[in-house]
């Protein structure tokens, strides 16, 4: 199915932050558009960061996202438009904490935290199911980029 952004995306400037300035319009695959998006952000404003500050940027993101994801979901009249992608921006930026620099880890990263976005195992498919607003629609992209994180923490350490 075809993603159908509203205008709104273009003129609100908080529903174009919750699709992830502009990202989340992609006709396709909103969601993987929106990760991809937070790739550049990522490299050019948080992987060097301190791991506090780094820290500290995740939770103004997450509460900043709950209102953003809710507010535009709510004037949307639906739960979690496809659309709306800041939730996997932020899941991104959990899954890269901490991780080395470098391409090899980007990549992993990206691919990690999209296989626990789309596959949603529980607990993250419980809570996509039975958290609603703002913050059900960025508790499972927080969970999926914890166990991202986890994952490739535990590959960092164990095997490369």
């Amino acid at each position: 199915m075809a993603n159908s952004a509203p205008a709104s995306v273009w003129r609100n400037p908080i529903h174009f932050l919750a699709f992830g300035l502009g990202s989340g319009a992609a006709p396709k695959a909103p969601g993987t558009f929106g990760t991809l998006a937070a790739v550049p952000i990522f490299i050019w404003l948080l992987q060097d960061l301190s791991a506090m500050a780094y820290l500290a940027v995740l939770v103004v993101t997450s509460l900043v996202g709950i209102y953003l994801c809710g507010k535009t979901s709510k004037d949307m009249g639906v739960h979690d438009h496809a659309g709306i992608v800041w939730d996997e921006f932020v899941g991104f930026w959990i899954t890269m904490w901490l991780a080395p620099a470098g391409w090899f880890y980007i990549v992993l990263g990206f691919v990690l935290f999209r296989l626990f976005d789309i596959l949603k195992p529980w607990p993250i498919s419980w809570v996509d199911k039975n958290v609603h607003g703002g913050f059900g629609i960025m508790l499972d992209d927080i969970l999926a980029g914890i166990m991202s994180f986890i994952v490739l923490q535990a590959l960092v350490t164990f095997v490369f």
